[in-house]
């Protein structure tokens, strides 16, 4: 049974990422078509709210949704919509392999901001991966080169430790409030800032590209739930190496829709990312073995 949950779970991961990975080829598509980034971010929360209400209304039921963490889910709109900004950005202002490689430096940062503002414990076999993470971020980049803009790098990078940002205030969030729950309010408490800027750039389309945002919406939405629901099944260090499936579809889309081709820059640092970060994957869970052996072996009182 419990073999049974985890294969869910990766299955789940895997979806997910395929969902990710089309939700951003499609927000490059439809910027082609002339729409707009203010754009794209309203029509994925606008049209991911009935996707989430559905699924929670067929789970836990609407009432899961009431909460008393109001402001908790204020500040994590405020650093989602910010995180977004960049991981949109970064699509649009790079190829789709490469920026999908910048989101591989998101274990780097979580681990940074683990030791420097959490104050974690963190020693030399993570800092070594830290080091050699960001040493394959520079191959990718090539500093001084002009195949990838440093300005789009550095937003690829900013779009990452947003990620990470993220993923410290779920860990927050979560001891009281449930997956679903945080998903609809940040989705619900997005669409007035998000309406506000929207309202600014309104234009008209072609029946295409409003197919095109209104799929930006449905497959992010699906993809967040998949994502949220594969960690029900499956522990972290076993669903997150699914994660750089990803660049398979990044390279597949970017060839197929854009007909551009990762640079050999990119094929040489990505390996060097991905093993950084598989590795502190492994180390986290070395350590919560460790604990859990040394708090089992603990004498009782």
């Amino acid at each position: 049974m419990q073999s049974d949950r985890i294969f869910t779970g990766l299955g789940l991961r895997l979806f997910a990422i395929l969902c990710m990975s089309t939700m951003s080829a499609l927000i490059k598509l439809a910027e082609t078509r002339g729409a707009t980034l203010a754009e794209t971010m309203f029509h994925r929360q606008l049209w991911a709210v009935p996707v989430v209400t559905g699924w929670i209304a067929m789970g836990p039921g609407l009432r899961s949704i009431r909460t008393k963490r109001f402001g908790a889910h204020l500040s994590r709109t405020a650093v989602g919509l910010t995180g977004m900004v960049f991981t949109f950005g970064a699509v649009l202002l790079l190829p789709l392999a490469e920026a999908t490689t910048f989101q591989f430096t998101v274990p780097i940062f979580a681990t940074l901001m683990g030791a420097l503002v959490l104050k974690e414990p963190t020693g030399w076999h993570r800092w070594g991966a830290v080091m050699v993470g960001f040493l394959g971020v520079l191959i990718v980049a090539q500093p001084g080169s002009t195949h990838i803009p440093l300005f789009g790098a550095v937003v690829g990078l900013l779009a990452a430790l947003f990620v990470a940002i993220v993923a410290i205030l779920l860990r927050q969030i979560g001891t009281t409030e449930s997956a679903g729950t945080t998903v609809f309010w940040f989705s619900v408490l997005s669409l007035p800032p998000l309406g506000i800027a929207y309202a600014f750039q309104v234009q008209a389309h072609d029946a295409g590209t409003w197919a095109i945002l209104v799929a930006i919406g449905v497959v992010g939405g699906f993809g967040q739930l998949a994502l949220t629901g594969s960690l029900r099944f499956a522990p972290v260090s076993v669903v997150v190496p699914m994660d750089y499936s990803s660049l398979v579809w990044g390279t597949l889309y970017g060839w197929l829709i854009f007909a551009a081709w990762p640079t050999p820059y990119t094929w040489i640092g990505a390996p060097v990312i991905i093993g950084s970060g598989l590795y502190i994957v492994w180390r986290e869970r070395v350590r919560r073995v460790e604990r859990t052996v040394a708090a089992s072996d603990a004498p009782v009182s």
